[in-house]
């Protein structure tokens, strides 16, 4: 297995700002701001709104305190303060049954008043009207005289209508805007403390946790104590937790299972060369037999030779699986039923009775695929191979099509079917096969070829009526594809 080169722990040497815990915090205190803000544009509208409301409810109080004395002549004196308390330059009141009743300066000065910048009546109720009015009077830097005219709080058939100044009003708006922002910044430190230590409570921590599991198997997988500590979260943390845990427990295990079988294939290559000669030795000796007149002899002689072959081929398979080359694919493009034939006709020359097997070629004799022509010649060969094996009196090749233009190649026949056994460790090595002397490689390197050309072997189908493997060959195999048997 190869060494993983020592690195820095991620999670030590990242960047304070960088890290969940300050992205989160970070994060909270923006949308709290921005929560803020978005209450504060109403707050201000209606801020701005109330202070007009109160100037005219001041100047309407103002003309009932006149009212009162029974005369509306009053001394300059008393007018001037008057008007300084409601801080206006006059005071217009209009009521449905009396005439129109104005306090203002005397007429050596009623020329002097301002002339009116702009004109807001409070019975308009213009909701986005106030907002935008109150930011304009924000960002103003210069006065501006107002003309207000609304309604009296005290009595609504009372419309007063009054000459101020923008600028007591702004100063006021700016005071009220730096309170909101004070307790804002207040709002949101405390906002964002709570759910930072929440987070970092049900999120942060955990999730450091699993990294750091993760990060101590990467450099170490076969310590158990790099394994996360599982909790009894029911979210979906506590799911990554166990996730993670059944993993690393999987891939550890899997790893060893490959460790021993790179043993196991070390040792058969070490000892593959002593077994071929003294295999080889046996076969000269078993020649030299064939000469022999004892009847016994001619008698076990093909036993011994059979056996001889299925040592050598079981060697040989053995080897060639667990051994850690790779050859590659040589992929061509050819006739599919001309390739079915050959496997036909290499079945009928061995041993296996094959002439009495029925063959059904279904295939296009226009078809052409692109594979490795050997290596799909070694796939149907055991697929056939196993399905006489197992007593089939017929087989059918066919043909479907998939999409993108890939193939389905369909095998069948009408043997016994698979039993149970076998349908639950058909792709394992060494634990497929059903055969006395089988070494259950076949299909597990047929299906690794099949996987190299970038598709698959599965059984389709399978029942006392017989069975259907099914070979899935893609549009496009990338020459050099290695194969690991």
């Amino acid at each position: 297995m190869a060494e993983i080169p020592d690195q820095p722990n991620e999670i030590m040497r990242q960047p304070i700002f960088s890290s969940l815990s300050a992205r989160l915090l970070l994060l909270t205190l923006i949308f709290v701001m921005l929560g803020e803000i978005m209450i504060y544009a109403p707050s201000v509208g209606r801020f701005r709104k109330v202070y007009l409301e109160e100037r005219i409810a001041a100047a309407h109080l103002a003309t009932l305190a006149l009212e009162d004395t029974g005369t509306r002549n009053v001394s300059a004196a008393m007018r001037q303060r008057l008007l300084q308390h409601t801080a206006t330059y006059n005071i217009v009141l209009r009521q449905p049954t009396r005439s129109i009743f104005v306090l203002g300066p005397g007429e050596a000065d009623f020329g002097k008043l301002p002339s009116v910048d702009l004109t807001f009546d409070l019975r308009e109720p213009i909701f986005f009207g106030w907002i935008v009015d109150a930011f304009k009077t924000v960002l103003q830097t210069e006065n501006r005289v107002l003309r207000v005219i609304g309604p009296s709080p005290k009595d609504a058939k009372v419309i007063v209508e009054v000459m101020i100044d923008e600028q007591p009003m702004r100063t006021a708006m700016l005071d009220f805007s730096w309170r909101i922002l004070g307790l804002s910044i207040v709002i949101s430190l405390i906002a964002g403390g709570l759910v930072y230590l929440s987070l970092q409570w049900l999120m942060v921590r955990p999730m450091r946790r699993i990294t750091e599991s993760m990060e101590n198997f990467r450099a170490n997988p076969e310590d158990e104590r790099a394994d996360i500590h599982r909790s009894n979260r029911s979210d979906e943390i506590g799911i990554a937790e166990r996730e993670l845990h059944n993993m690393q427990r999987e891939v550890r295990l899997a790893m060893r299972q490959r460790r021993r079988l790179a043993a196991l294939g070390a040792a058969i290559a070490k000892i593959n060369h002593d077994l071929r000669n003294s295999l080889t030795t046996a076969m000269l000796v078993s020649d030299r037999l064939t000469g022999s007149e004892d009847p016994e002899v001619k008698r076990l002689l093909p036993r011994l030779f059979n056996a001889i072959d299925k040592a050598v081929n079981l060697c040989s398979q053995t080897l060639n699986f667990a051994r850690q080359g790779s050859p590659l694919l040589s992929p061509s493009c050819f006739s599919l039923r001309d390739l079915v034939d050959e496997v036909e006709s290499a079945v009928k020359m061995s041993d296996l009775g094959g002439n009495d097997t029925g063959w059904n070629n279904d295939v296009e004799r226009e078809l052409l695929v692109e594979a490795d022509r050997e290596q799909l010649f070694r796939v149907l060969n055991n697929l056939t191979r196993n399905a006489i094996q197992a007593g089939a009196e017929n087989i059918n090749f066919a043909v479907s099509p998939k999409p993108q233009n890939a193939v389905c190649i369909k095998v069948q026949d009408d043997g016994p079917g698979l039993p149970d056994k076998a349908k639950d460790n058909l792709f394992t090595p060494f634990a497929s096969s059903t055969k006395q002397d089988g070494s259950g490689l076949g299909l597990v390197i047929a299906r690794d070829v099949m996987r190299a050309h970038g598709g698959d072997l599965n059984v389709l189908r399978t029942s006392e009526e017989g069975t259907i493997f099914g070979i899935e060959l893609p549009e496009n195999i990338k020459a050099g594809a290695a194969l690991w048997y």
